[in-house]
């Protein structure tokens, strides 16, 4: 029997959308105990966006996803697959794939939703990537998209001045191998962190109930203290392990994309790897932490400033709830 053909995956096109609202480190000042010194100085996170309420995380990973696609040169009729990385979907079910299939018109696609927080995306695109490789698909959609808001205790100093909302997306195809393309991927989760980082009500658990809504137990829950032991030693493992087991140095790097949780998490994971300040993307200035669409929308960012071109080494990082964590290198092939 012969063996199956294994096929090359690349990212081909990227995407970005974000609410026109601005919430400030001044904004938030006039809502809780906090100041605009003390935000920049712990997180690196000068302002965030915030979308009208009632605003489906859908919306704007529509608007991300056709951006992708227009970058690839590619039809919404041309997607095999939608996936989408999301803690904050539309609603419990459908799945927002579903929802966003309709919106774009890709009418051949399937598709679902991923959960596992702020490594959401790197998980989704670990799934694009094989089902390209098996011969399964040759285009996939992944959409990180997240409304945050609608899930933060604005009366929480803690949580509220970490997110914003928005969405980022990349087109995965079948490319020549002689591009590029993913090289390998690192993913690894840790069930004992659950306690630290969650949204305690709302699921089977602990159904929704008006003594549950009343007790904000729909909201972002964090031990900040915990949470950040845990990431910085996961994502600069993460990033230093991807790197060195594929016999490359923090010099070979053209660009790391970390997740855009904190400031001080991203520079540990940076010294740990030798790289210099030009060698890491950072947006969680102005759009804070965004979850799973935070690395794909960077990635965009990057692309618009001309960061990116043919061939660079690019390393994406992320550590989230879970615990989850995980790493992806590739070359970069998006035109």
């Amino acid at each position: 029997m012969a063996a199956r053909t294994l096929y090359t995956a690349g990212i081909t096109g990227v995407g970005m959308s974000f609410p026109e609202k601005r919430l400030t480190n001044a904004d938030l000042e006039k809502i809780v105990e906090t100041d605009d010194q003390w935000i920049v100085e712990r997180t690196g996170i000068k302002e965030r966006r915030i979308a009208e309420p009632g605003t489906g995380a859908s919306v704007h990973g529509a608007k991300a996803a056709e951006q992708a696609m227009e970058h690839a040169g590619i039809k919404a009729e041309d997607v095999d697959i939608i996936m989408v990385p999301t803690v904050t979907p539309d609603m419990p079910f459908p799945a927002t794939a579903c929802i966003i299939q309709e919106m774009i018109g890709a009418t051949k696609a399937w598709g679902f939703d991923l959960e596992a927080a702020c490594s959401g995306f790197l998980f989704a695109l670990q799934n694009a990537r094989a089902q390209i490789e098996s011969g399964h698909a040759e285009k996939v959609l992944v959409i990180g998209t997240e409304v945050m808001s609608s899930i933060i205790d604005y009366e929480d100093r803690n949580t509220c001045i970490l997110f914003g909302d928005g969405a980022g997306a990349v087109v995965v195809e079948r490319i020549d191998p002689e591009r590029g393309g993913i090289i390998d991927a690192f993913n690894r989760v840790d069930g004992t962190g659950a306690r630290f980082l969650n949204q305690k009500a709302g699921g089977s658990r602990m159904p929704a109930t008006a003594k549950t809504v009343a007790d904000k137990l729909h909201c972002v829950y964090q031990e900040g203290r915990d949470v950040y032991k845990f990431a910085v030693r996961g994502m600069a493992s993460a990033t230093s392990d991807i790197v060195e087991r594929n016999g490359y140095t923090g010099k070979d790097v053209a660009l790391f994309v970390p997740h855009q949780a904190n400031i001080r998490i991203i520079e540990a994971a940076q010294r740990r790897v030798g790289l210099e300040d030009s060698q890491v993307a950072i947006t969680i200035d102005r759009f804070g932490n965004t979850t799973a669409a935070s690395i794909p929308s960077a990635l965009r960012v990057a692309y618009e400033d001309g960061r990116l071109k043919e061939g660079d080494l690019v390393v994406l990082c992320a550590f989230g709830a879970g615990f989850t964590w995980g790493s992806t290198l590739l070359r970069w092939t998006a035109p």
